[in-house]
């Protein structure tokens, strides 16, 4: 699957609890203007052990495959989240707001 959106959270590294290999996660924000009022959460896994070259607020290309991620949260309560292991997450613009103080 491939997913457009923005980098919420700066991404941050792993490891992994079976094999102990670093990868890094962080939260994107996927919003499809005019269709939905809310956006689409979503964690991503980049599986590598090299910090991927984007920062909170990047617009970024992810590709990788959709799962769902279930545990319990901090109440005790089951939750989960779209969970997506990536290939590839790679920043295709710059944040408008960094674009606008470039060109100003």
């Amino acid at each position: 699957m491939q997913v457009f959106g923005n980098v919420a959270t700066q991404p941050e590294v792993k490891k992994s609890k079976a094999s102990g290999k670093a990868y890094f996660e962080f939260r994107l924000a996927e919003s499809q203007r005019g269709v939905d009022a809310e956006p689409t959460w979503y964690t991503v896994r980049v599986m590598k052990d090299s910090k991927p070259l984007l920062d909170r607020g990047d617009f970024v290309k992810v590709t990788g495959k959709l799962k769902t991620d279930f545990y319990l949260s901090r109440e005790g309560k089951p939750t989960g989240t779209l969970l997506i292991i990536a290939f590839e997450a790679a920043k295709i613009a710059k944040p408008s707001s960094v674009a606008a103080e470039v060109t100003g």
